[in-house]
């Protein structure tokens, strides 16, 4: 049987209990509410790099990307405006390969596709800027090296030839994960106003 006093002292603290989880929902909700205002940054190495090489690569002229620059222009209320560029990205790999933090990261090997989001004009028929990609992060703004062939060098040999092994191998093989391209088609979709 349950005694008045043991009643009473229960009672009492089922308030202090009540408050104690009050203060820790109230807290959650704060916290929650002043981080779901700012866009999330990755807190993984390789998510920071993917993030910089993508926003480097969409706000660069496509000339930038060293690719054959298209003169594409497209008339946005009277006035002539460049279209977007939406890319989507994957990291081979980057050096020095022991570095924990993007600051200390200076070379990446990786692999970009970005479509230029003309107005209406679908990905099928989007101009495309797409391969392996070398971008030099010790330099502001980055610097970019795309492997093409040459007039003398085929594809593959050029690849080689710029890539370390161990990302030459993975970068014969790879190019975006599903869940990127998916990310970079909705992207892209949301830029061409389709």
């Amino acid at each position: 049987m349950v005694s008045r006093a043991s009643f009473a002292g229960w009672y009492r603290h089922r308030y202090v209990w009540v408050a104690a989880i009050l203060v820790a929902v109230s807290a959650g909700a704060a916290v929650v509410v002043r981080t779901a205002g700012s866009p999330a940054e990755p807190t993984d190495l390789q998510g920071q790099i993917m993030t910089r090489m993508r926003t480097f690569l969409e706000q660069a002229d496509p000339a930038q990307h060293n690719h054959a620059g298209h003169n594409l222009e497209q008339v946005a209320n009277g006035e002539e405006t460049k279209p977007a560029v939406i890319c989507g990205v994957h990291v081979y790999g980057y050096e020095p390969s022991e570095a924990s933090k993007l600051a200390d990261v200076q070379t990446v090997y990786g692999f970009h596709l970005c479509g230029v989001a003309e107005q209406k004009r679908t990905w099928d028929w989007a101009v495309k800027l797409a391969g392996p990609v070398i971008m030099d992060f010790s330099t502001d703004p980055p610097g970019v090296q795309v492997v093409e062939a040459t007039e003398d060098v085929i594809f593959i040999d050029r690849l080689r030839q710029m890539f370390p092994p161990k990302y030459a191998e993975p970068a014969q093989r790879e190019a975006l994960s599903p869940s990127e391209m998916v990310d970079l088609r909705r992207r892209y979709d949301a830029a061409a106003g389709l």
